[in-house]
């Protein structure tokens, strides 16, 4: 398999792996010699830290450093000011905020300095040898590499940097700062977990230029401090260039680490190989983003996590080539806003952007902790930086992410200023990516429903995909109700891993209780990915019809082809049609995986969900053939009934599971029904026909007949009620 894999090689990824394998090697010969550092002509200390703060604002994003914006801060939002502040006093006495864990610590709360090589979750240390020899992805030697390397970001520097900048204590810079000194010490160039990654070196050198700027005026920015972490910067960012990821994980790892050089390139441009860094950043995130990015939008990863990450990573680039008036092309801007145009399509009425595909709990830049899916600030800075007024209604308001990054520029006044109004559309479609979404209006209380028709993960790996193709998501008067279930973790519990991939923890449908493909590892799948299509829109005056099908299941002695069909009635309520075509007998199963709501299932056969807001969600699932409804929730063995709102969080939810073993080919009916309140009687609903189900007759406060051919389905209307 290994010698396939490098006879597949071309000529180029052979010459750049050699060339990494060959420094990898020298650099184990020398290990423990650092770097020799830029020369540095005979410039007195104290001078290079004057013309830093001299030059470098003009340099960098126009709010990080300027006085006034801390006021403006408190102004817009007292509350964000103290969870700053609270913040960065955990951080004082040693707790640090990590992913869904929130406050841990890395050693004795109190003490000087943490364990930067601890994993506190399972306690276990990575090991302080050559950075090539630590491999994140064992878990019995480092523990869960994820958490470690969150401390070692180093993002906790911008809370301790804002609260400086709120408050002007001190306190907060020196902390900051023996922290740093304490890493340094702890880990010496090259060796241990936190050089094994050039994209967390790359997110450290970004928290370091932050931290620079928002202490720029500090007193314990003292001289040779700052020209001992200018020689660190320059080191990490060699290791940045020499290792990039242009052939291990070319996605969010390879744009991340061209951005961590254009930062430094731009923040420090007579540094030694600058010039390079800011071309060759420039150049693998303009490449990079063609070939990441579908032309309709859609990051190829099919993950909104990472694809926020992408927004993020290409605003941070327009913004610094702007300030450093370096020319990029169009086309960029072009195809950026049309990614956050997906990201404000897919956004749930309740304001959230919901999980599809891996999320692993992190951010660029997280200058205010947000929950997951919160894009706030991701719209506010697109909708000042584009000015686009349609992104400041996702935006909702100013916030302080676009204020840091833009600073009290015209654009930042605009998103202050101007009148905001929704996007009028009910259905979007995005061929390319492979989804496909409807609503019945853009306000708080909307009906929501998010279609997945695309691939498994990008082509190369899939690595951060998941087995949920022809999967929804459905928000009811606001109230996300059907889920997807989330991440769990990576590397650090195999089988919660596996679970939360697979077809078993999405709304979708299995076959024979398997997943439309199997795990090979964390990152990994077996054999052939499978694809869903969509092979059909339609909008109408009263209703909007999809359709989309895979062949996940082809390949077993019995291939099976399932399609599936939705269909919003009156912008009211969904009748979601599974087709499975085969010809012999199997166990199908559909799941819907509810949020974490009160969920009952009645001796009707409605299983019925209470939101928050006092409306109602019911669902019915029906067949010719016998249908058993199971409704579990927080299952063990096997895994069932369980949402991962945040990396490293598992919490359990309601799940429905409907089974059929019956001979194929064979028609499921489920009936997805919002109520205004959840106090509303349910609809009466008759079925007609055999195994295809032809008719579909649902009674409620106004009686809809929905043929349902092979083809088609249609809405017929206003007919008398039938006896069942």
């Amino acid at each position: 398999m290994r010698i396939q894999r490098v006879l597949s090689m071309s000529r180029e990824e052979l010459l750049f792996r050699s060339r990494q394998k060959w420094a990898i090697t020298l650099e184990r010969f020398t290990q423990g010699a650092m770097t020799p550092a830029p020369g540095e002509s005979g410039v007195a200390d104290s001078e290079r830290l004057q013309e830093f703060r001299r030059l470098a604002p003009s340099r960098f994003f126009a709010g990080a450093s300027d006085s006034r914006i801390p006021e403006l801060l408190l102004c817009r939002n007292p509350h964000e000011r103290q969870q700053c502040l609270d913040c960065a006093e955990a951080i004082c006495k040693g707790e640090f905020p990590i992913l869904g864990y929130g406050m841990l610590a890395f050693g004795p709360v109190g003490g000087d300095a943490p364990d930067w090589h601890l994993d506190p979750i399972s306690g276990r240390q990575s090991p302080r040898i050559h950075w090539s020899r630590v491999d994140p992805l064992d878990v019995s030697r480092v523990g869960d590499s994820k958490v470690t390397w969150e401390i070692g970001r180093h993002q906790w520097l911008l809370d301790l940097g804002q609260a400086y900048q709120y408050t002007g204590d001190e306190r907060y810079a020196s902390r900051a700062f023996e922290l740093l000194e304490s890493w340094m010490e702890e880990n010496p160039e090259g060796i241990g977990i936190h050089w094994n990654s050039s994209l967390e070196i790359a997110y450290r050198l970004i928290s370091w230029c932050w931290a620079l700027m928002l202490f720029l005026r500090s007193q314990a920015l003292t001289p040779a401090l700052f020209v001992k972490l200018e020689r660190w910067i320059y080191r990490q960012a060699l290791h940045v260039e020499r290792y990039l990821s242009r052939y291990f994980s070319p996605n969010t790892h390879l744009t991340g680490e061209a951005l961590g050089l254009f930062y430094i390139a731009t923040l420090f441009p007579d540094m030694k190989g600058a010039a390079g860094w800011r071309s060759e950043g420039q150049s693998i995130l303009e490449q990079q983003l063609q070939r990441q990015v579908f032309k309709d939008g859609v990051y190829f990863e099919q993950s909104t996590c990472y694809q926020a990450y992408t927004v993020e990573i290409y605003l941070h680039f327009l913004i610094l080539a702007e300030r450093n008036s370096i020319e990029v092309p169009a086309w960029v801007s072009e195809r950026l806003q049309a990614m956050v145009d997906f990201l404000g399509d897919i956004r749930q009425p309740d304001g959230t952007v919901p999980a599809i595909g891996d999320a692993d709990g992190g951010r660029l830049l997280p200058l205010l902790r947000r929950v997951p899916g919160d894009c706030q600030g991701l719209f506010s800075v697109a909708a000042a930086w584009f000015t686009r007024d349609d992104y400041a209604w996702l935006a909702g308001a100013p916030t302080p992410e676009a204020l840091r990054l833009l600073g009290r520029s015209r654009r930042y006044l605009f998103l202050s200023l101007r009148q905001f109004t929704p996007i009028n559309h009910r259905l979007a479609v995005y061929p390319d990516g492979g989804y496909a979404i409807v609503r019945n209006h853009w306000r708080r209380n909307a009906n929501h429903l998010i279609f997945d028709v695309g691939p498994l993960g990008c082509p190369d790996s899939g690595a951060h995909g998941h087995a949920d193709l022809l999967s929804i998501q459905c928000s009811a008067f606001g109230e996300p109700c059907l889920v997807d279930s989330g991440t769990g973790c990576y590397t650090n519990d195999p089988a919660t891993r596996d679970h939360f991939r697979s077809s078993h923890a999405h709304n979708t449908a299995t076959v024979d209780n398997r997943s439309q493909v199997e795990p090979a590892g964390a990152f990994s799948w077996k054999g052939h990915r499978p694809a869903a299509a969509l092979t059909r829109h339609r909008v109408e005056r009263d209703t909007v019809l999809l359709e989309g099908v895979h062949h996940a299941w082809m390949n077993s002695s019995d291939p099976v082809e399932h399609r599936r069909r939705v269909l919003f009635i009156r912008n009211e309520y969904w009748v979601v049609v599974d087709d499975f075509h085969g010809a012999a007998s199997h166990e199908l199963a559909i799941r819907y995986q509810f949020a974490k709501l009160p969920v009952s299932l009645g001796n009707d056969h409605w299983v019925r969900a209470r939101c928050r807001n006092g409306a109602g969600f019911s669902l019915r699932t029906l067949s010719a053939a016998p249908i058993v409804q199971r409704l579990l929730c927080g299952d063990r063995d096997p895994m069932q009934g369980w949402i991962s709102p945040d990396y490293g969080q598992c919490v359990p939810a309601p799940i429905l599971i409907s089974s059929v073993e019956a001979r194929l080919p064979l028609r499921i009916v489920s009936l997805l029904y919002p109520q205004r309140d959840c106090e509303q009687p349910v609809p009466t609903v008759f079925l007609s026909g055999g195994h295809d189900v032809s008719q579909l007759l649902v009674e409620g406060e106004q009686e809809d007949r929905i043929a349902i051919t092979a083809t088609d389905m249609v809405l017929q209307m206003e007919v008398a009620p039938c006896v069942e």
